[in-house]
Parts: structure tokens; C-alpha cells; sequence
């Protein structure tokens, strides 16, 4: 069929959706939501059989849906109406949820139901619930109710919706998500903070000053300390006691400044948090060890795994410089199979728009981290004495996507999805070795044809393509699960050494051909142009990007409909 995407971005899940749809042979073109009249325009000019909005923040105007069937997916259960289903369900404790595919009608969230998916929810973030179960659960529902309109048409499913728990809720207000230091513990702070990240934050006050809080963590206290007061630091977040013990505040947003956007807290408030006493932990300190942290190192069954959880991905210049420190750690180690374990949510991103925004020169701050992430990038290559395996629990983009390339063996969840190409950020041309290891890799086409493709890559296709070794895991308990099996097993091999004399001479004739040095300087005098030259083009999208400003158009290579001049 020929399918229309009304989306506001193409965020995670309307990626997800794109490539569950695309793969059963639909033709789906997306169109983002700016205007009426430019969404009524979309459809004069592609005229879908069916539209679905995957995310959406405004109701779809009459003149589409009265005529043509539009589907909402709702990250709520049958009955829920109202545009905080998520924020409630985990402020109130929800051990229960799901994904409803509704039709639009003049009542918001209250069409006929087409299919309904539900899943168990995690003591999480939004962000994080909406990365995993809500896109997994949505990427279900959504395929079912494709089915069953190619199956009758316009005619509403018969899908009996009585003694639905669902009901009518307003939209959460600040006042719902008001943290009160003197009385709540723990648990309660987490929620609220959980329930607001992504968007909209906590509204609350840092230092006297007014701020949004994201990204926060548990932490336990071996003495008790005053409510709501800052007691120390660790990296880039502040640590703030509750009642019953204290929370690692990990991201804000400022409100007493204009244009402001989210920051790691110690960048957000340099000066305050200067003389906060640190507490450091060691990466490579036992996991029961207390607190909080972005980077760990532990050992089973003769393997090393580094594991490494950055916020939404990114990796800023110090971010960086702290895992290039615990990778030489892990190097020094008697393991002779080491595993990359990103986050649960994204594997990395590559680079630090918003830290790199906020630099007295985003031009500086740009070269540094490029710098920073290429030296990261070289160590994985160079690191011929064990077998180096990178384990995608999460999605990766740009150069993150590069920098697990440098490993010997890629292993990614079912879901995944990658975005190999750098282009999308203001034509950036991209660096972490690309040119050295995409050709490597890739089995079909040119390299050149894959950057210059801007649209994502499901995991499965990309095992396809050679950029990925294998897919395994429907869940990410499975796929660590199995993660650890395999690693073990490759551990455990009696021809690993074999393997090793294998990988080292096959980097010494590599280097002999072209050494990474070579690479790495065309690649970032490429990367030079992109930060200090004439075309403001990466400054531009990078601002952008960090501030949400709203696109005022729909790119070609995702409106099909609007190729060719229409």
C-alpha cells in the first residue's frame, strides 16, 4: 500500500515503524506536522491509502481523516485519552501498560481502536520506556492494524473495547510533577524526574536558580543528610539528598537564561559546583558497589565487558577522555575477549551537539571532540591482543555507529537501528576511521552510496550490508543473556590464539597499505571545512537540533511525495 506518515519528527519510533512497514513492501512517505494546510497539501499530493501518525502534538486536521482513514498510535492502553499517558502511568506506579492504534476522529484519542499491544513497564524513564517497550509494543500493534485494513478496507475492526481500564486524563501540569525535598523520598523524586525526561523536566530550582531537571539516579547514603541539599559531585552530575537518601541529577535545563537548552549539570552550573566535594567511584569496582555510573568494568567467565551508559547517547569531549581512560584500563587486563556494552537505550551517537553548543566556540569545542572520539576509535583498532566485540542493546547514529565498526565483531539486538551517515547534521563528512572501516565491512554498493543515503538501517539489513555480525535477542534481557553465552564460548575457544596472530597481521598489512594516520588526517581536514570553513551548514543544524527548533519543511529524501519539484 501506499502509506503517509504525519509525524513530527522522524524520531526513534517513526524510524521503527518506517522499516517494519517498508520491509513488508509498503511505500511509506513521511510528511512532518507543521501546518494544516501543508499536511492537507501531503495527501492531495501523494494520496495514501492510509495515513498513520506515529508521534503528533496537534490534532490531524478534519479535511484528511474525514476522508481518508489516519491511524494514531497512543502510548496508552484501551480507554486512555490524553496526551500524558506515559508520565501518568509511571508517576502512579503502573505495573501494566500499552499501545493503542486508534483511529482519528473529531474526538482526540477517542476513535474506533484498530489494535491494542500491551507490555510490563520497567522502573524507568520515559524516554528510556518509549525507546524500548513502547516502540516494540507500537511496532506490533501498528503491523497488525496494517493487516487488517488491507484485509477490509475503511471498514472499523470489530475489536470489543468494553471493560477497558483506560480513562480520561488531563495533561500533567508542573504542579503535578512538584518535587517536595522535605517530604519525598526516594523512589517518589525518581518518578517524577522519570515521568518529565525527554520532555517537559521537573520544573525546580539548582543553586537558587530556576532550572528543569533530567537524568536522575539513586543513590544510597551511609549517613543521613539535610532534604534537598547539594552534597557532592561526580563527573558531570551533582548528587541531591532526600529524606531517605540522595539523587545523581545528571542533566537540567536553565530557565534564568535565554536560549537556554539541556546541559550535563557541572556544565549548566560550572561555577557552583566547583567546590562540591567529589565522589568518585572506580569504573572497575564491584557492580553491587554504591552509586551511580557511566562507565563500569567487570569480569565473568574469562571476559572483560566495559560497559558505558551516556545520556541519549552522546559522547562529549570529556566523556570521551574518561572511557578512553577505563579502555586503556580494560587493555592492561589479562582477558583476551573484550565486549563494548552500550547503554540500553542507544549504543552511542557519536559527538556532543548540546556540550558542544554551549562552548565559547562550537568550532573548538567541535575539533576537540572529534579528536577525543578518533582517539577512542584508534584504540579499539590497534587493540590486536584480544578479540573486541561491540554489543548493541540500543541504537546507534553517526559516529557512534563507526566507532563499533572498529570492533572485530558487531552483535546487535533485534529492533536496533542504526543511521551509518553524518550528512543529516549539516552534510558533516564524518570521521572515527569511516573511510578505513566501512570499506572493510561492506559486502554491496559502494561506501559512498551508503552515506549518502540518509535513512536508517534495521539491524537485520545491516547483517545484510556486513555492518553487523549477528542479530539475536527480541528483548534485551535475551540479548545479554546471549551476549554472555557467546563471549564465553569465544573465550573459551582453542583457537583463539590463532585468531589473534590472525587479526595482528592482518592490521600490520593494513597499515603497510595505508596507515590510520593517513586516514584520520583526510578525514579531518574533510572535518575542518564542516567546523571553521565558509558553509555555516553543520552550525546551523547543530543549532537547531540542540534548541528543538521545529523543521519548517520535510526533507526530500524522506517526502517522496515531493520529489521532482512538487
Amino acid at each position: 500500500m501506499r502509506i503517509l506518515f504525519l509525524t513530527r519528527s522522524f524520531n526513534g519510533l517513526a524510524q521503527r515503524l518506517y522499516l517494519e512497514l517498508t520491509a513488508l513492501g509498503h511505500e511509506v512517505s513521511v510528511e512532518f506536522d507543521i501546518a494544516d494546510a501543508v499536511t492537507i497539501e501531503a495527501v492531495a499530493l501523494y494520496r495514501p491509502e492510509l495515513v498513520i501518525a506515529p508521534l503528533l502534538k496537534r490534532a490531524i486536521p478534519e479535511a484528511v481523516w474525514r476522508d481518508t482513514v489516519c491511524l494514531v498510535v497512543h502510548p496508552g492502553i484501551v480507554g486512555d485519552r490524553g496526551p500524558s499517558a506515559l508520565d501518568w502511568a509511571i508517576v502512579d506506579g503502573e505495573r501494566a501498560w500499552g499501545v493503542t492504534v486508534l483511529q482519528a476522529e473529531a474526538e482526540l484519542d477517542a476513535g474506533p481502536v484498530w489494535a491494542s499491544e500491551p507490555f510490563t513497564m520497567r522502573e524507568a524513564t520515559k524516554s528510556s520506556l518509549y525507546r524500548r517497550e513502547v516502540t516494540e509494543a507500537a511496532a506490533r500493534a501498528v503491523t497488525r492494524a496494517v493487516q487488517r485494513f488491507a484485509a477490509t478496507g475503511s471498514r472499523t475492526p470489530a475489536i470489543d473495547t468494553r471493560g477497558a481500564r483506560g480513562r480520561q486524563r488531563p495533561a500533567m501540569q508542573q504542579a503535578d510533577r512538584r518535587i517536595d525535598w522535605e517530604r519525598d523520598d526516594t523512589r517518589t523524586v525518581l518518578r517524577k524526574i522519570d515521568a518529565a525526561d525527554g520532555a517537559p523536566g521537573v520544573l525546580d530550582r539548582l543553586f537558587d536558580a530556576p532550572c528543569r531537571l533530567f537524568d536522575a539516579h539513586a543513590e544510597r547514603l551511609p549517613l543521613p543528610a539535610q532534604p534537598g541539599l547539594v552534597i557532592g559531585r561526580r563527573d558531570d552530575a551533582v548528587l541531591r539528598a532526600t529524606v531517605d537518601g540522595a539523587v545523581w541529577i545528571g542533566h537540567v535545563r536553565r530557565e534564568d537564561r535565554n536560549d537556554a537548552f539541556k546541559l550535563p549539570t557541572a556544565l549548566a552550573f560550572k561555577d557552583e559546583v566547583e567546590n562540591l566535594p567529589e565522589r568518585p567511584i572506580d569504573a572497575a569496582g564491584p557492580a553491587e558497589a554504591s552509586g551511580w555510573r557511566e562507565l563500569r568494568y567487570e569480569v565473568e567467565a574469562g571476559v572483560g565487558y566495559l560497559h558505558f551508559d551516556f545520556y541519549n547517547g552522546a559522547m562529549s569531549t570529556a566523556q570521551c577522555e574518561r572511557m578512553g581512560a577505563a579502555l586503556r584500563f580494560a587493555l592492561t587486563r589479562p582477558e583476551r575477549v573484550l565486549v563494548l556494552f552500550g547503554g540500553t537505550d542507544f549504543w552511542s551517537n557519536g559527538i556532543h551537539l548540546n556540550v558542544i553548543e554551549a562552548a565559547e566556540s562550537p568550532a573548538d569545542e567541535s575539533w576537540r571532540n572529534i579528536i577525543a572520539i578518533d582517539d577512542l576509535t584508534r584504540a579499539l583498532i590497534e587493540a590486536t591482543d584480544r578479540v573486541v566485540v561491540a554489543a548493541m542493546q540500543g541504537n546507534a547514529g553517526a559516529g557512534g555507529v563507526f566507532m563499533a565498526l572498529a570492533a572485530d565483531q558487531v552483535w546487535a539486538r533485534h529492533g536496533v537501528i542504526l543511521n551509518p551517515h553524518y550528512k543529516n547534521m549539516g552534510n558533516l563528512y564524518g570521521s572515527e576511521y569511516w573511510t578505513y572501516l566501512l570499506p572493510r565491512r561492506l559486502r554491496s554498493g559502494a561506501p559512498g552510496t551508503l552515506m549518502d543515503h540518509r535513512l536508517p538501517v534495521q539491524a537485520a539489513r545491516a547483517a545484510e550490508l556486513g555492518l553487523v555480525d549477528a542479530v539475536f535477542g527480541d528483548t534485551a534481557q535475551a540479548f545479554v543473556a546471549t551476549v554472555r553465552a557467546r563471549a564465553a564460548a569465544l573465550a573459551a575457544r582453542a583457537d583463539l590464539p590463532a585468531l589473534l596472530h590472525a587479526k595482528r597481521l592482518q592490521r600490520r598489512r593494513d597499515e603497510a597499505d595505508k596507515p590510520l594516520a593517513a586516514y584520520r588526517e583526510e578525514e579531518l581536514a574533510r572535518m575542518r571545512r564542516n567546523f571553521y570553513g565558509f558553509d555555516p551548514s553543520y552550525h546551523i543544524a547543530r543549532s537547531n537540533f540542540v534548541r528543538r527548533v521545529a523543521p519548517s519543511w520535510t526533507p526530500r529524501h524522506l517526502a517522496i511525495h515531493r520529489r521532482g519539484g512538487a
